[in-house]
């Protein structure tokens, strides 16, 4: 994969049109890539494998489970956008983090625009759970941005290593490494969360 240092988890779309926007990034094709918006600019990754998509589903389904029986928020898959542009950048970043929840008194309301499309907010907690053909500099560069802009907790899932790094915001580097014998914590984003990091690869 060719790397860039824009969004060097990812590689430049050739020839894509600049800039895009968040509403371009959702009319793209469904031809096994997939495609974010880093200031305007389209990168794409090939899908996740099995095991990379069996483990997002299995902790995206956790997530739900726990968050919807106490209405505390939504939780979106790995084709979710959001509209992670700051106000006053003209050239809008668009990404689609493998899971992802958002508070419920966050969310647009339902039926708007926004709703039904690309949300314009960080979700609360991002996890993104890593491909064969990602490493650890370039997830770091994806992390970073993530809480850049304004995302509150991410988990970086190395199913490889069978570890999980913990992001939050003001850290340029996790703040943590949990490994089989630990658990995960949804902290203060989601309180109450917990469940053995041992079962997300077993």
């Amino acid at each position: 994969m060719k790397q860039n240092t824009l969004a060097p988890w990812a590689e430049p779309v050739p020839d894509a049109p600049y800039p895009l926007t968040a509403d371009d990034l959702l009319a793209m094709p469904d031809d096994g890539y997939i495609y974010e918006l880093v200031e305007g600019r389209l990168v794409r990754m090939p899908g996740s494998g099995l095991e990379a998509s069996s483990i997002a589903m299995y902790l995206g389904s956790l997530i739900t489970i726990f968050t919807r029986s106490r209405k505390l928020g939504i939780v979106t898959d790995g084709t979710g956008e959001y509209n992670l542009t700051q106000p006053g950048e003209a050239k809008e970043t668009a990404l689609i983090p493998d899971v992802a929840f958002v508070r419920a008194d966050r969310l647009p309301p339902r039926g708007s625009r926004e709703y039904k499309g690309a949300p314009r907010l960080a979700p609360d907690l991002v996890v993104e759970v890593v491909s064969p053909s990602q490493y650890r500099p370039e997830m770091a560069a994806k992390a970073r941005l993530y809480l850049e802009r304004g995302v509150r907790l991410v988990w970086i899932v190395w199913p490889t290593d069978q570890q999980v790094d913990v992001w939050r915001p003001g850290a340029d580097s996790p703040v943590a490494t949990l490994t089989i014998t630990d658990t995960l914590d949804g902290l203060d984003v989601i309180p109450g969360f917990t469940h053995p990091v041992s079962d997300l690869f077993s």
